[in-house]
């Protein structure tokens, strides 16, 4: 990139004019694919409810006929913008028909109802997100620093978390992603290699109700920004290479009020209880292909079984050392693939272990 080029795009337009960019952020068709257009406002806005509505060509985006294709764009949370950054915004929107009803991809429209019940509002639910994910090599969409149709040495071993150019690939990338979250006002709260070379994660939370999701989300659409400054390809697919390496997942920590609270953990233990007794619905919901990473092999419970445990990373639920020992505090569920969809797997989780009444 030319140095005039350079110095455009760090070009501060706060020191010359009060207007700002907003880049609408939203979902596509797919559920995964995320989208977004920029436009110019006349001065800085720090609330959602103060942004005008926007709308889309949906019929591009797999989301509307062409004989009716406008979606409607909803702002619903605003962050800091990394990339333009001054006075300019990052948008997470909803999708909605001109006559105002949510699209079925817009899952956040559910969530958000469930996240403003009474009962959920006063049980403050906390999540922690544990967001896993693979880089690829551009052209052949093969994990980055892998040699080109071969393999690296085995996963058992150096990489996680691990140091150095024959175990470490992307690092760059991690920690450009890392600081423009905390930039942007995300609360990031940690990165780490994982088994799987070429793999990472990075945690969101905790944070409160609908505020999960909108924040994975922007984490997410980050990410994607960054990878694609860089020529390398994201992917949230849940078993990225078969065989005997570790699948991508996005493991949930959870809490509520009760169970942070004396007496918390038999809070928990019904909780997974009523978890167990919706297996399959939540199973459903809980990202595509998630049968491949579910396999009760490299660190997860098989996909037909419901089982928890204090400690181990072969249950469906796991319980922190902690947890037992305190008599309080949080639990994981490890079952949501790579790819779901945070407003879909933080409000079911919620509504099953709050509001559902077996």
């Amino acid at each position: 990139m030319s140095l005039l080029l350079t110095d455009l795009l760090n070009l501060n337009i706060s020191d010359y004019t009060e207007k700002i960019i907003a880049e609408y952020i939203w979902i596509g068709g797919s559920g995964i694919d995320i989208r977004s257009k920029a436009r110019t406002l006349p001065a800085p806005v720090s609330d959602p409810s103060k942004l005008p509505k926007w709308n889309y060509d949906g019929s591009s985006t797999g989301q509307a006929p062409g004989k009716d294709s406008e979606v409607i764009l909803y702002p619903q949370a605003i962050f800091r913008d990394p990339f333009r950054r001054g006075n300019n915004i990052l948008v997470i929107c909803d999708t909605y028909t001109p006559d105002g009803e949510p699209l079925p991809t817009n899952k956040r429209a559910n969530a958000a109802k469930i996240f403003s019940h009474p009962d959920v509002v006063a049980e403050e639910p906390w999540f922690g997100l544990e967001q896993e994910y693979t880089l690829l090599q551009k052209d052949v969409k093969w994990p980055i620093g892998w040699p080109l149709g071969g393999y690296p040495g085995p996963q058992k071993g150096p990489y996680y978390c691990g140091a150095g150019a024959d175990k470490a690939f992307g690092r760059e990338i991690v920690d450009s992603h890392y600081k423009a979250c905390l930039y942007a006002g995300i609360d990031i709260s940690g990165i780490n290699g994982e088994v799987m070379p070429g793999q990472w994660e990075f945690q969101v939370g905790p944070t409160v109700g609908i505020s999960s999701g909108d924040q994975l989300w922007a984490a997410r659409y980050i990410l994607e920004r960054i990878t694609e400054i860089a020529g390398v390809v994201l992917s949230f697919d849940p078993k990225p290479i078969e065989g005997d390496w570790n699948g991508a997942g996005a493991h949930t920590n959870y809490s509520t009020k009760s169970m942070r609270s004396d007496g918390g953990y038999e809070v928990i233990k019904k909780a997974i209880e009523k978890l167990g007794l919706r297996h399959k619905e939540h199973i459903a919901a809980y990202g595509d292909g998630n049968e491949r990473r579910l396999t009760g092999r490299h660190e997860t419970a098989d996909i037909h079984r419901f089982i928890w445990g204090v400690a181990n990373r072969g249950a469906s639920i796991r319980v922190g050392r902690d947890t037992e020992k305190d008599g309080k505090g949080y639990f994981e569920d490890r079952r949501p693939a790579s790819n779901m969809d945070p407003y879909v797997v933080t409000s079911m989780i919620a509504e099953t272990t709050i509001l559902w009444k077996p």
